[in-house]
C-alpha cells in the first residue's frame, strides 16, 4: 500500500514539474518581400533570395506567413528594377500590395526584404506604415551583397517606438540561392545567439 502511494506521489510530482517547466509559446509571424527574375550575382531566379531566408525563419520558428505582393510587379531586369526603384525612392513612393494579414495576434514579427540602395524596398515601406506593431517584438531581416543591414533596424525604431527592436538577421543573397545549407546554418546561429528564441 504504501509503495502505491509512493508512486503515485512521484508521478503526481513529475506531471507538476512538467506543467510548470513548459515555456510560453511566442505566436510569431514572417512577413516578406522578395523579388525573383535578375538579381545581383545569382542571375536569374525562381525564387527570390529573402523568400528562401523568410522560409527557413518560419519554419525554425513555427511561425505564420505573409509575402508582400506588389500589385504592380517590379522590372524583371536588374538594371532596369535598380533605376525604377532609384525613382520610386526619390518620389517617396509607397507601391500598393495584394493581401492583407492582421498582426494583432502575434507576439513576434519578423520582416524580411532585400537591401535596395542602402535601405527597405518602397513596398515594404507601405506595410509597416499601414500596420501599427508597437508593443511587439520586431525582428528585422534582410538579404544583401555586402551592405549588412544597412541601418535598416533603425527604421523600426524609429516608427514603433514602443516595440522592441533587435538588430536583424543579414544573410548574403548569394548565399540564401546556391548554399541553403550555409544558409540554414547562418540563420540558426543568429536565432540561437544572438535572439535566443530556439533551443
Amino acid at each position: 500500500m504504501n509503495k502505491i502511494k509512493i508512486i503515485a506521489a512521484l508521478v503526481f510530482v513529475f506531471a507538476a514539474v512538467g506543467v510548470q517547466a513548459k515555456p510560453k509559446e511566442r505566436k510569431s509571424l514572417v512577413v516578406y518581400f522578395s523579388r525573383a527574375d535578375e538579381n545581383a550575382k545569382v542571375g536569374y531566379v525562381t525564387e527570390g533570395n529573402t523568400a528562401i531566408v523568410a522560409k527557413l525563419i518560419a519554419e525554425k520558428m513555427n511561425a505564420d506567413i505573409f509575402e508582400i505582393v506588389p500589385e504592380k510587379p517590379y522590372p524583371a531586369d536588374y538594371k532596369s528594377c535598380t533605376a525604377y526603384v532609384k525613382e520610386e525612392q526619390k518620389n517617396k513612393a509607397r507601391p500598393a500590395y495584394r493581401g492583407t494579414v492582421d498582426v494583432s495576434p502575434y507576439d513576434t514579427i519578423f520582416i524580411g526584404y532585400p537591401i535596395w540602395w542602402g535601405d527597405l524596398p518602397p513596398v515594404v515601406y507601405t506595410f509597416i506604415e499601414k500596420n501599427d506593431m508597437n508593443g511587439k517584438t520586431i525582428v528585422p531581416f534582410c538579404t544583401h551583397e555586402g551592405s549588412g543591414m544597412s541601418g535598416t533596424a533603425g527604421v523600426f525604431r524609429r516608427m514603433f517606438k514602443r516595440s522592441k527592436i533587435t538588430n536583424g538577421i543579414s544573410i548574403l543573397g548569394h548565399t540564401a540561392q546556391h548554399d541553403r545549407h550555409k544558409a540554414d546554418i547562418a540563420v540558426t546561429t543568429q536565432l540561437k545567439l544572438m535572439l535566443r528564441f530556439i533551443p
